[in-house]
């Protein structure tokens, strides 16, 4: 099985990939464009995307893709967020003095950078890319903060695992196939959808009352400026359902007073891990 995912090899989408399909091949992608026409042209089976993080919050261009897209989410992942600071094989942590990675990655781990101010926080463009980045050069001051899996990609050596600031940091993985594709799960409780109204007094609140009405939990909502229309939005949404006729139910009456909805997925809900 061939699945997609946007940055290098040893990410936190490689493994969060993993963890969804253990023996999948994983196909690297620069862009998540990229990633979302592969899945299209029928050249991967499928793809892992990161949707949101506990700490950071949405990948908003991934919102955009799944509208725009003919694909559909199978299933979701809980992946627990532990940054390492990895370096060259047999490199004493005293001599590290710059430290690459994601600014994202980065801003998570400032309690580890106030407690070694001799390392230098420096933006880099991915997490994994940064541990590829020095140990192909050999350089014995620079490390790199990422996963585990980038380690083991990479031949890297984690000095200090685990230096995160907050231990409930966790990001949320759509795995995505081809509408045509999609493989339904049993006992699906949770649906994503897209949506539009008319922009006049009450339109949302009256969309929003829909779910109320049907005993829905709502788990998330957000919302995305539609491009070419000035202050023109569309609206992405995750509920939870406890009857499955609810969820016919509740998207049959917001069809009839929204100008679109376009069911993202219907899956069963991630556990947070243990």
């Amino acid at each position: 099985m061939r699945i997609a995912i946007q940055g290098e090899l040893g990410s936190f989408s490689h493994q969060a990939a993993l963890k969804l399909e253990p023996q999948a091949t994983i196909v690297p992608c620069a862009y998540s464009a990229e990633v979302f026409k592969l899945i299209e042209s029928g050249e991967v089976c499928a793809a892992v995307i990161p949707i949101e993080n506990s700490l950071a919050g949405s990948v908003v261009e991934h919102f955009d893709l799944l509208f725009q897209s003919d694909v559909q989410i199978e299933r979701e992942s809980l992946l627990r967020i532990r940054h390492n600071l990895i370096a060259v094989p047999g490199t004493p942590i005293a001599d590290i003095r710059t430290v690459l990675s994601h600014p994202v990655a980065l801003a998570q781990c400032r309690r580890f950078f106030a407690e070694h101010p001799a390392m230098t926080p420096t933006p880099f463009y991915d997490t994994a890319g940064s541990v590829k980045h020095i140990t192909a050069l050999g350089d014995l001051q620079t490390g790199a903060v990422a996963s585990e899996q980038a380690a083991l990609a990479y031949g890297g050596e984690v000095l200090a695992a685990g230096i995160e600031d907050n231990p409930a940091n966790y990001t949320r993985f759509f795995l995505i196939r081809s509408r045509a594709k999609v493989r339904p799960l049993p006992n699906p409780d949770k649906v994503s959808i897209a949506f539009t109204v008319e922009n006049r007094p009450g339109t949302l609140v009256s969309a929003l009352q829909v779910f109320a009405e049907h005993n829905t939990n709502l788990c998330k909502l957000e919302s995305r400026p539609v491009p070419g229309q000035p202050w023109q939005y569309v609206f992405y949404l995750d509920y939870q359902v406890a009857d499955p006729a609810a969820t016919s139910a509740a998207l049959d009456q917001l069809r009839r007073q929204s100008l679109l909805v376009k069911e993202l997925g219907h899956y069963p809900a991630a556990v947070l891990p243990s």
